[in-house]
This record gives C-alpha cells, sequence and structure tokens, in this order.
C-alpha cells in the first residue's frame, strides 16, 4: 500500500517526546522570524531530515539498493500564499540572502548564478511538472516562504535533498494537494537536476521514507524501501570533516563526473562482451551489463558480484581511456552521446585534465559496494549471529566501503582519510566516508556504551587542530561530531503557534 506523506497538528509524532521541547522553541521562533518577514503567521510548516548513508555509496544512480538512515537533523519549511512573486528568505539572511523569483512554473534555474534560494525554484519547479503529468496542476501563486535548516550544507548529509522535499511538501501543502511518500522522493530526484546534480534518489528517499529506530534499504526503479532492523548495543557517531563539499558547485568535475565515467563503463563494457555498439549506447547504468557480463565469466564457483567484478578486470583495461578510445568502441561522439544531458556533457572535457576516464576503477567499486549492502543487510536479520559478531561484520563492510571509495572511485580526501583513520584508532568497529565524498562528514559504528568516550577522543585528537586553525568554534562541537540514530522521515505540520 502506497503510504502518503503525514500531515500532523504537534510535533512530538515527528521529534519524539525529548525532542518536543526544542522543536516548540524553534517553530515559535520560525514563525515570528515569518511574521517579523511578511507581516503575518504562516500558514504550515513542512519539513524534511537529512540522512547518513551506512553503506552504498555512489551506487543508486546506477540501479543499485543503498541503506541509509534519516538524521535528526532537519530543513523546516514556513509557508503562505501571498505577494506576486515567489520570495524565498532564510533565518539566516546575513549567509542567505532573501531571493525572488517569477510565479511561473517553466522559468529556467540560472546555473550560472548559483544562489541557495534555487533549491527552492527547483523544487517548485518540480512539483508543478509532477501535478501536470497527473492533470492536476494548480494555478501559480505568490508564496512567501521562511526557511530554517539544520543540516550543514557541504558536510555529506545532503543538506539539498532536506531541502528541496521540505520545499515539495510546503507547496503541495499551501495547495492541498495530498500525495505519496515515493511521489515525492521520484520527483525531486528529477528536479534537483535543475540545480546541475545528477541526484541517484538514495537521499529523497530516506528524507521522505525515514522511521525512528529502523534503516532503510533503498530500491529503485521504481523507488521503494524496506525496513532494516539494526543490532542492538550500537550507535552511528557522525563526525565533520569540516572540508565543505559542495555537490551543486564542483558537481561537474567530480560527483558528475563519476556519473559520466560510470555510463561510459557500462557502455564499453557491453560493446566488450559483445552487445552491437547501436545497443549499448542505449545502456545508461551498469546495473543493465550484469545479465551479459555474469553469463561471459565462469560464474559457476562464484557469486554475481565476483563474476561481475571479473568481468571488469576481463574486459575493461586498468589504465584511464582518453576520450577518442571510447568514441572508437562505441562507434559515436561523446557529444553526441550525451546530448541529452548538459550537466553531463559539461564534464567531458574535464577528463582530460584528470587523467582520462577510469572505467575499470569506477565499475569495480559499483559491483562491490552493492554487494556489500546486500551483506550488510543479510547480516542484520541473521537471527544466528550474536549481537557481537553482527556488528563485527558490519564494521568490517564498512571498512571496506571506505577503502573502496578510496582507492577504487577516489571520492575521499585527506581530511576524510585522517578523520576515518582516528576514527579506527579510537575504537571505531567501522568507519567510511558518508555522502557523496571529496569533503563532508564520516558515519563510526561505535557500541553504545563507548560513544561518550569515543567522541570525547575525537574532539580532543582531530577537533582541537581544527579549533586552533579556526575552522571551528568551540561551542560549535556538538554539532561537528555526533551520535545518531534513526530518525522520522518528511512530514507536513499545522501548528498554531
Amino acid at each position: 500500500m502506497t503510504e502518503v506523506v503525514p500531515t500532523y497538528t504537534e510535533l512530538t509524532s515527528v521529534y519524539g517526546v525529548d525532542g518536543t521541547p526544542a522543536a516548540q522553541e524553534r517553530y515559535a521562533w520560525l514563525s515570528d522570524g515569518f511574521q517579523q518577514r511578511y507581516g503575518s503567521r504562516p500558514t504550515l510548516f513542512a519539513r524534511s531530515p537529512g540522512r547518513v548513508n551506512l553503506i552504498g555509496e555512489h551506487i543508486d544512480y546506477e540501479g543499485y539498493a543503498v541503506l541509509p538512515i534519516a538524521i535528526r537533523q532537519d530543513t523546516v519549511v514556513a509557508i503562505k500564499e501571498g505577494g506576486s512573486n515567489l520570495t524565498i528568505s532564510n533565518m539566516d539572511e546575513s549567509q542567505y540572502p532573501t531571493a525572488t523569483f517569477s510565479i511561473d512554473p517553466k522559468q529556467r534555474v540560472d546555473l550560472e548564478k548559483h544562489t541557495w534560494a534555487n533549491y527552492f525554484l527547483a523544487a517548485y519547479k518540480g512539483v508543478f511538472e509532477f501535478l501536470e503529468k497527473q492533470g492536476k496542476a494548480p494555478v501559480p501563486v505568490g508564496l512567501q516562504v521562511m526557511l530554517h535548516g539544520q543540516v550543514p550544507t557541504g558536510s555529506g548529509l545532503s543538506s539539498s535533498a532536506a531541502f528541496t522535499c521540505s520545499a515539495s511538501l510546503a507547496i503541495l501543502g499551501i495547495f492541498g494537494i495530498t500525495v505519496s511518500k515515493s511521489d515525492v522522493a521520484e520527483f525531486t530526484t528529477t528536479c534537483e537536476r535543475y540545480v546541475g546534480t545528477e541526484s541517484g534518489g538514495m537521499d529523497q528517499a530516506i528524507s521522505m521514507m525515514g522511521m525512528p529506530q529502523i534503516a532503510k534499504l533503498i530500491e529503485f526503479n521504481p523507488i521503494r524501501a524496506s525496513d532494516v532492523v539494526l543490532p542492538e548495543g550500537a550507535v552511528f557517531v557522525i563526525a565533520n570533516s569540516l572540508t565543505v563539499s559542495n555537490k551543486a558547485e564542483t558537481a561537474a568535475g567530480r560527483y558528475n563526473m563519476r556519473v559520466v565515467e560510470c555510463r561510459l563503463a557500462a557502455a564499453v563494457l557491453a560493446v566488450t562482451l559483445g552487445m552491437p555498439k547501436e545497443k549499448a549506447t542505449g545502456i545508461r547504468v551498469l546495473k543493465e551489463v550484469e545479465e551479459l557480463a555474469v553469463s561471459k565469466v565462469e560464474a559457476s564457483q562464484q557469486s554475481a558480484s565476483s563474476a561481475l567484478c571479473q568481468a571488469a578486470k576481463q574486459f575493461l583495461h586498468e589504465a584511464p581511456y582518453e576520450q577518442a578510445e571510447i568514441e572508437g568502441l562505441l562507434g559515436t561522439s561523446l557529444t553526441k552521446l550525451f546530448e541529452d544531458n548538459p550537466s553531463q556533457q559539461r564534464s567531458i572535457p574535464l577528463a582530460a585534465k584528470a587523467g582520462g576516464f577510469r572505467l575499470q576503477q569506477r565499475s569495480l567499486h559499483v559491483f562491490a559496494e552493492a554487494q556489500r549492502v546486500r551483506d550488510f543487510q543479510k547480516v542484520c536479520s541473521n537471527a544466528e549471529l550474536s549481537q557481537e559478531d553482527k556488528l563485527k561484520q558490519l564494521g568490517d563492510y564498512m571498512d571496506a566501503s571506505q577503502a573502496s571509495c578510496r582507492d577504487l572511485y577516489q571520492c575521499s580526501c585527506e581530511e576524510l582519510d585522517t578523520l576515518v583513520a582516528e576514527c579506527k584508532k579510537q575504537g571505531a568497529l567501522g568507519s567510511r566516508l558518508t555522502g557523496a565524498g571529496w569533503g563532508g562528514c564520516t558515519v563510526s559504528l561505535i557500541k553504545q556504551s563507548d560513544a561518550a568516550q569515543f567522541i570525547t577522543a575525537i574532539k580532543s585528537n582531530y577537533f582541537e587542530k581544527c579549533i586552533k586553525e579556526g575552522k571551528v568554534k568551540s561551542d560549535q562541537l556538538e554539532d561537528v561530531i555526533f551520535a545518531s540514530k534513526p530518525a522520522s522521515g518528511g512530514a507536513i505540520i499545522k501548528l498554531q503557534v
């Protein structure tokens, strides 16, 4: 049964009994800020959380399942119909100045002038496109918006998905339209591409479908989620490397480049496995070549994952591919291949500066990481394993994922590597980057009884230096390292404050 986006008239259903007092203060503060800016109270609020991905990095856009949790930090949007434009304000006006757009849902998002409010415009366009397909598109109206976000930007905890999902829910709420969580996850994945990011769908899915105390196995095409009960006696500690990775601003040379490399790896692998060129150029994700790849290697004594990795090693060479070589193999130019996607086209000339396209390495990461997700889920559901054994195996999978992200996918960085090493030194059962990488956060599996001591040690051995370098203040440490358990997903909140 399709689960619709919930609407609440109180905060406890979202934040729990312990979190409600602080949430009440925050919503009252946000409502006061809205009234000061616009002269009246908001009609409603919408909120959606950030997330931490426990395992399954950079594989959602290749069609493979991932395993994240929603976190307590969220973005809240206060909204009211009013004025003749879209007026988007932020409680942190000094860092995020007010922006104004027309109410035309067909307007283009200006990628040359990236602004924080572009995410709201992307959500606005996405809502109208979705409703048009449903035959339910309303007449555009002026909207007054005030936003407050707790998910740090560039941290790898998906502040962008929290923004676009909460904005979409607020717009839907104003028009009184009820939709399913999966529908919102689907169209916000698409609409985030308006800001130039090739999102795979994990971030939006868990932001909408998150549940307290439950991790989610997120699968795609269509987006769906199933519960994963995590072992007792452990928590996940999130630590921010304090190296910022703004996905939208660096997409062409990093995130989108990996999407391009994976599509090229899938197409080249298909050709070298014997698929006709004209069919291979229509391949978009590595999962599409699974069956063919497994059929071409001796898989009788090995898992499908091992067979896929063997195929990648056998049919893709280790040295980086040059553009001319790929075009020769596929019988078409890369400009032609990516003609329907300007964001991906912008990545192509950057590959030469980076030394070429590393197709074997990217595919090896994707195939092995997809198997680690499956193994992670199986361990969680294995009633025959002790809690101790479960935690040991989950930690090993996280460590293997970090090594693969660092060495094969090359999406780590010096600061993340240093932080992961320190987390392991201080007793983490497993530790890895989470999110797109190139900065942002790590997630570490810690025994619950050791969490307080672990956090103190990381503050001393990693963050003290960051304080001295001026990267963070001592009174901000609670926001850059914290223990987290799974939290609630997106919701509309009609609250009198």
